[in-house]
């Protein structure tokens, strides 16, 4: 095969004109890009809440932070407020940012755990300047990265924002819908896309981001599927909008209720909303009746109805088809991590795109690496319904009693003797993202790290008291999170018109 040089993306949405404006943008003329897309079909547009590497794509592309706020009515995220995950009313943060002052030994809390034992009754979310910052609504951008925040936006409104990059940066953009597939009858490679008015798009490397449908990677490929559903029972979410009813916080929450879980999103102009459930002990009609009683403000658009199952595809790579967003798999929102994999997998194309012919071992590396991140990530989603004190409902108890990935077991058995945590091949959740986790849905050590006795307790009450001020300085003086973003990126609300 001759080099990859047209390289044709087959759906726009999120993932689509992510990779259109990535790829466009990084590798100029050395490569032709075609999308095709048709506005007869929608996308699913939910994915609302984004996790910080974020910023490093933008960044990639030279996208003004600002700029690309305001055109998605963004506001700052600084991590989650999960309710009722380990019990009925009870809450925990996790958050983006680092808790207290890690030793080269020892994680944070370790120390903590030390203090608690001799008496230190503070909680662990005071020594950590991005929970206690979301929690009194305050946000700003700090010296030397000094806050780490994520985006709440408006996806379907990014989508357009990186389409006008990607197209001012040579991208062609073809109306249509795919029709047909067509294989090369030596290789079995994909030659084309035939669309329903006739026309034939070739290339030499095919994108398939058609969503959910998979048209080219499992449609025409038979890539195959590892289903999960297993372990991640929720298969149904039910999105829609509603208008503000008061400022937008700096965080996303995660509700549980008893047969899943609720969204609430707040963007500039409106808030996002959606219920994710378990189909088998929760109705369609009995979904859509609870999240329009548990939403606030007005509805501003029709319910838009999911049905999903979690899982991944087995070669995301197959041939020259590379599946990136919802056509490679999907583990649900929970820990808003759907955008992060439509990144990695770009990027990752990007850093292995191939020069003359596509490389066996390229293909081999991208799908471990792919297949890797979202094990990884799957461990993390599970430890949310499995650590529960939760049996009030049918759900809640398969939860509990289900068997989870050895590897998940692993890593909750050895923090729950030793307090330990070990991040593994640049996995994306870090260490204080799992204790944050483990220890909100109710896993606390038994033990603690030794060299956190080397303090004396006249030490320890220094090192613990210094950073619980350190935080709580540094908050007061941040501004208030929608006023902060007001000036920083603010989109401009249509005003009434004048009445003679």
């Amino acid at each position: 095969m001759h080099r990859p040089r047209r390289i044709v993306i087959a759906g726009g949405g999120t993932a689509g004109w992510m990779a259109a404006a990535a790829i466009a943008r990084t590798m100029g003329r050395t490569v032709e890009v075609t999308l095709v897309e048709s506005d007869m079909i929608g996308t699913i547009g939910v994915g609302e809440s984004t996790i910080p590497p974020l910023q490093v794509f933008n960044r990639l592309l030279g996208i003004n932070e600002a700029d690309f706020m305001r055109a998605t009515s963004a506001t700052f995220k600084l991590g989650i407020l999960f309710d009722n995950w380990k019990e009925q009313g009870h809450r925990y943060f996790h958050s983006f940012g680092f808790t207290g002052k890690d030793h080269w030994s020892a994680g944070f809390q370790h120390f903590w755990l030390y203090g608690r034992a001799k008496g230190h009754s503070q909680s662990y979310d005071d020594y950590c300047l991005e929970v206690i910052a979301a929690l009194g609504g305050k946000f700003a951008h700090l010296p030397d990265d000094g806050m780490n925040y994520a985006y709440q936006l408006d996806s379907t409104a990014y989508a357009a924002f990186l389409r006008a990059m990607a197209e001012s940066d040579g991208t062609t953009r073809v109306e249509g819908k795919i029709a047909r597939v067509e294989l090369d009858s030596e290789s079995g490679d994909i030659a084309a896309l035939v669309l329903d008015a006739g026309t034939r798009i070739e290339g030499d490397l095919f994108l398939d981001c058609t969503g959910f449908r998979a048209v080219l990677i499992e449609g025409a490929l038979h890539a195959g599927f590892d289903d999960w559903t297993h372990w991640l029972p929720c298969d149904s979410a039910i999105a829609l909008q509603t208008e503000s009813v008061g400022p937008a916080v700096p965080y996303t929450r995660a509700i549980a209720h008893d047969a899943g879980w609720q969204w609430r999103i707040p963007l500039q102009h409106r808030t996002g909303n959606g219920l994710v459930y378990c189909s088998r002990y929760l109705s369609q009609d009995e979904a859509l009746a609870r999240l329009l009683g548990n939403v606030e403000g007005e509805v501003l658009t029709k319910p838009n109805i999911l049905k999903f199952g979690a899982g991944a595809r087995r070669k995301q790579w197959h041939r020259n088809c590379i599946a990136i967003g919802l056509s490679s798999g999907f583990m649900e929102p929970l820990e808003s991590t759907s955008i992060h994999l439509i990144q990695r997998a770009i990027l990752r194309l990007i850093r292995m795109m191939p020069n003359h012919s596509i490389s066996d071992r390229d293909i081999a590396e991208f799908n471990d690496q792919q297949f890797e991140d979202m094990r990884q990530i799957l461990d993390f989603l599970v430890l949310h319904y499995k650590a529960t004190d939760r049996r009030d409902s049918p759900f809640w108890r398969q939860c509990a009693a289900m068997d989870i990935p050895d590897s998940l077991a692993q890593k909750i058995e050895l923090f729950r003797e030793t307090g330990r945590v070990f991040r593994k091949n640049e996995e994306l959740f870090a260490e204080n993202s799992w204790v944050q986790v483990m220890m909100g849905q109710g896993i606390v050590p038994r033990t603690y790290h030794p060299v956190a006795e080397k303090l004396t307790d006249d030490e320890l009450d220094r090192f613990l008291g210094m950073l619980r001020e350190t935080v709580r300085k540094t908050v007061a003086t941040l501004p208030d999170h929608p006023a902060y973003v007001a000036r920083y990126c603010g989109v401009q609300q249509p005003q009434p018109a004048a009445t003679a």
